[in-house]
Parts: C-alpha cells; structure tokens; sequence
C-alpha cells in the first residue's frame, strides 16, 4: 500500500507545471531590492559679514585657505598680516616672508610693491602662483561659518580666487592671571602670563621664575595652539608645585575657547581644561 501511494505521490508532482515549482524556488532565494530613505544632510552656509570698520575688523593675521577652488599644501604656514596703521602687508607664501602695500577703499583691495625672500621649496602649491594670484586681487568679502571667519579674496568679476581664515587666536592676546590649573584655584595672585599670537612668544611669572616660550600653531585646527620650548630662570623656592603644575599644563594644552569677555580656557587633546585663565591689564612701574 505504501509503495502504491508513494508511485501516486511521483505522478502528481510529474504532473504539475514546472512554473510551480520554480515560482516557489524563485520566491525563495530572489533578490530583492530594497530602497533605503537617506537621511538629508544640510550644508551650513556661510553667513556674511558686513564690514564697518575695516581697520578692526580686517586688522591682523589670515591664513591661506584655498586658491582657485583648491587647498593650498605648502611647508610653512602660508599667511597674510594686514597692517592698518602703516598700510602694509606681510607674511609668507608658505615659502618665503613677503612684504608689500594694500589699498582699500570700500569692498575693493589690491596689492602692490609686493617683495619676497628668495628660498627655493617644492611645495604643491608653489609660491610662484601665490603671489601671481595676490597680483589679480580687486575685492573681498567677509563670511562666518560656525564662528570663524574667512576672507574671500575676488578677481575683477567677482570670482573668489583665494579664500583666507582668520587666525582665531586673537583672543588669546595680551596679559593673564592665572586662575586655575587643573580645576584647582591658584591663590598666587604673582602668577601670570603675557601671549601674543602676533609674534608667537609666551612670557610669564610663575610666582618664583620667569618663564618664556613660543607658539606653535596649526593652521589646519580651529582655535589649536601648542607651548613649546618652555624655559624658566632657576630660582629656588620653598615651594615649586605650583610652577610645575603650570608649566606641565602648558605642555599639554592643544586648544583655547572663550569663556566670557574676560576669561579663556586652555583645553588639552581629550577637551579637558588646563587652564583658566582671566585678562587683566599690567601697569608699568
């Protein structure tokens, strides 16, 4: 009997359209596509910014972003300082220093008497076409994007030929008390330090020492700055724990921020601060 019903079994399947089959082979292993929503991703536009007062507003040092669309790659820290006082211009083309004259009037800017040193380097982006792009400069526009600032320079016809960033340590310059080290109130009301960004030298009083330094930034990081090459007089006090602290603090700051008016924070590599600092203005004896 069974054998019977098993032959039966064999006959029907025989018998059935081999779409059936395959139907069911196709329902189980076909693919199918499945279309996935992406997420919309908005693009911060930069906001521009009106200039009233180009003296204040434009005075100070610019890092070289872009030309002509692309990034400038250069060995040294390519860069401009607009002098207002004397109406001139300096800084390097990655390369070499340069020095020269700008005039403003209104949205127009240009370049002239432009002078270089004459070092030889490989960069990506020569120095040659630097300056050749300085020499087409006639306007410029001021944008913010997430709190930095960048200075568009335009050709003639309004094309942006080099887009430059403001050097964002401005805010770091001038005379400080030290108020904390390490979330630790500093009651030496002696300790303090003098930074200029401009010149990128660090002075300061530890309570016992002098100590000097120099800055180093990186154009490539927003709000970055390192203290290097930290030297300090040899005096001996009775206690030195404070000056260490400062001093190891320095070496592990990476980033500064704002506070408030009257106050920045030293933060290290991980966001943590090392420093507190607030502004205070030295009298001279």
């Amino acid at each position: 009997m069974k054998k019977f019903t098993t032959i039966l079994l064999i006959a029907a399947l025989a018998l059935l359209p081999s779409t059936a089959l395959g139907d069911k082979k196709n329902k189980k292993y076909q693919k199918r596509e499945v279309q996935l929503e992406q997420p919309q991703v908005v693009e911060a536009t930069p906001e521009p910014i009106v200039i009233t007062n180009p003296a204040s507003q434009l005075y100070g040092e610019w890092d070289m972003e872009t030309m002509r669309k692309k990034p400038i790659a250069t060995r040294e820290r390519a860069y401009l300082y607009l002098d207002f006082q004397n109406h001139k211009v300096y800084g390097n083309n990655g390369c070499n220093s340069l020095n020269g004259r700008f005039q403003l009037q209104g949205n127009n800017i240009s370049f002239s008497d432009m002078i270089t040193t004459d070092q030889s380097c490989h960069n990506v982006t020569s120095d040659k076409s630097i300056m050749k792009t300085l020499g087409e400069v006639r306007a410029y526009n001021v944008t913010s994007l997430y709190g930095v600032e960048y200075l568009n320079l335009l050709n003639n016809k309004g094309a942006v030929l080099m887009t430059l960033k403001r050097q964002n340590l401005d805010l770091l310059g001038g005379a400080w008390l030290v108020k904390e080290i390490d979330n630790e109130t500093v009651i030496d009301r002696n300790m303090r330090l003098v930074i200029d960004p401009v010149m990128q030298t660090l002075h300061g009083q530890t309570g016992c020492n002098v100590i000097n330094g120099i800055i180093t930034i990186d154009t490539y990081k927003d709000f970055a700055i390192q203290f290097e090459d930290l030297r300090s007089t040899e005096n001996h006090c009775d206690d030195m724990s404070a000056e260490t602290a400062l001093l190891l603090a320095l070496e592990r700051a990476e980033y500064c921020k704002r506070i408030n008016e009257n106050e920045v924070a030293l933060l290290d590599g991980q966001g943590h601060i090392v420093l507190r600092l607030t502004r205070i203005t030295l009298t001279r004896g």
